[in-house]
């Protein structure tokens, strides 16, 4: 074990810095080395032990000025580089959990250009189906989109609120106008958006996050997996789904574990008043919606911060709020094209082998939000953080340029089977489950999920005890 490298310590430090913690000790987290995992040149690796280690280092923080002793954090780099493909690695009654649609992938267009389509929801998939005239399997699909240009099934499909994807290279992607919106940005944005009194850190608990409150209003993974990692703290996370919506059990599974559930429907009054009561003790509120989406409903960040003085709403996006894009919906798959970070050049194009906009964004997002926690306790304030998929793929690209290549890329992710120490087993509704542990040792307050994930629903929509 050593201190963190060089390659680790630049991407650790603009996290820290985005988030605002300027005085952080990014020289404190030890790297547990060892050799690269993932099939892939770019230096995911040595972000995603980044992503942890703000992840560690705001936990152990708040752990101290609560009372606590000082702990070394230590991120081990398999487990980290894992940790961006853990959905790969569940399974389920010893079974790989899967959860994409047959539909979904490259295809050809009859310019010769890539198209990706996103359909692993079934209205998604429908819609492109209708869109293209084509029958629900992929002979048809391809036959259809080879008799359309690709930038033309792009436009469509962006028109009807569909996911649909020209694939680009890196040149193209950076001439885009999305693409110069969201380099305008920081990796994350972190703005005090109300009045509010100091709230000061309680009295040290058993865990990091033990008496706080995160209300999880994601889909997907990148947003509940900023919630996941608030319950690997000891947050008491409460995820709200819709009733009506469809979910992919594989990913509910994922990103699920030490989270209830509750079902609420913001369609009506009674389900809006519902949320407005546990948003009046909540001090964190992940929203991973559409853009605009919840605050139609009234939920936005404002409306908020009115009706909690004090809370820390953080806002994960695909596109982000500016720029031509920023209500389109999105994917990691499906930025993964838009943004080059899949483009093969002369050769077919291919997924990468992980999802790191995901994760990585998702780790971030929870790293960012326990910082503002601790500015809410210094100086008070409501408080925005803000990230975006598009945003984590341009920090790839610009880690590439100040990293270089992973020099010693495997051909293969390791297999489930020779992960030992790294594989946790637990029972649940679903079966009995195998699965990464978390990825971050901290002695004092060792990272864990005290229950394992449940359907939607399963929970009344209340929070347990305290005031």
């Amino acid at each position: 074990m050593n201190a963190f490298p060089d390659r680790t310590k630049r991407p650790l430090a603009e996290i820290l810095g985005c988030a605002g913690w300027r005085d952080a000790p990014s020289d404190g987290p030890i790297l547990r080395d060892g050799p690269a995992s993932l099939p892939t040149a770019l230096p995911i690796e040595p972000m995603a032990a980044a992503a942890l280690a703000a992840v560690g280092l705001a936990s152990a923080e708040i752990h101290r000025r609560r009372g606590g002793g000082p702990q070394p954090v230590t991120v081990d780099r398999r487990a980290a580089a894992l940790a961006m493909c853990g959905n790969e690695y569940l399974r389920v009654n010893g079974a790989p959990a899967t959860g994409w649609d047959p539909v979904t992938g490259y295809y050809r267009a009859r310019d010769g250009r890539w198209v990706y389509l996103h359909g692993n929801f079934p209205h998604l998939r429908d819609g492109l189906l209708d869109m293209l005239g084509a029958e629900r399997n992929r002979e048809s699909v391809a036959a259809a989109v080879g008799r359309l240009p690709a930038q033309d099934i792009e436009d469509r499909a962006g028109a009807r609120n569909l996911c649909a994807a020209l694939l680009r290279s890196r040149a193209e992607w950076e001439a885009h106008p999305q693409c110069a919106a969201v380099s305008a940005l920081p990796l994350i944005e972190v703005t005090r958006i109300g009045d509010a009194p100091p709230v000061p850190l309680p009295p040290a608990g058993d865990r990091p996050l033990a008496g706080f409150r995160a209300l999880d209003l994601t889909r997907v993974i990148a947003g509940p997996m900023a919630g996941r990692t608030l319950a690997e703290h000891g947050a008491d996370v409460l995820r709200v789904n819709g009733p009506h919506l469809p979910f992919i059990e594989s990913l509910v599974i994922d990103t699920g574990f030490g989270k209830r559930s509750c079902h609420i429907d913001l369609r009506g009054a009674k389900g809006r008043e519902t949320l407005h009561a546990l948003i009046a003790r909540a001090d964190i509120f992940v929203n991973a919606y559409r853009q605009g989406s919840l605050a139609a409903r009234g939920f936005g960040p404002q409306a908020l911060a009115a009706a909690r003085p004090g809370i820390v709403a953080v806002t994960i996006s695909a596109y982000s709020g500016a720029g031509p894009w920023q209500k389109r919906r999105g994917y990691d798959s499906l930025i993964q094209a838009a943004t080059g970070l899949s483009y093969g050049g002369d050769d077919a194009p291919a997924r990468l082998p992980c999802q790191p906009l995901d994760y990585l964004t998702g780790y971030i997002a929870a790293a960012a939000a326990m910082t503002a926690l601790m500015r809410r306790a210094e100086e008070g304030g409501s408080w925005h953080v803000e990230l975006s998929l598009a945003r984590t793929a341009q920090w790839i690209w610009q880690m590439a340029d100040a990293l270089g290549p992973e020099p010693s890329p495997p051909a293969e992710k390791p297999a489930a089977e020779a992960l030992g120490g790294l594989i946790r087993e637990m029972d649940s509704r679903f079966g009995a489950l195998r699965f990464l542990g978390p990825a971050l040792e901290m002695p004092e307050t060792p990272p864990r999920w005290t229950s394992p994930p449940v359907p939607p629903g399963t929970d009344a929509p209340e929070w347990i005890g305290g005031v």
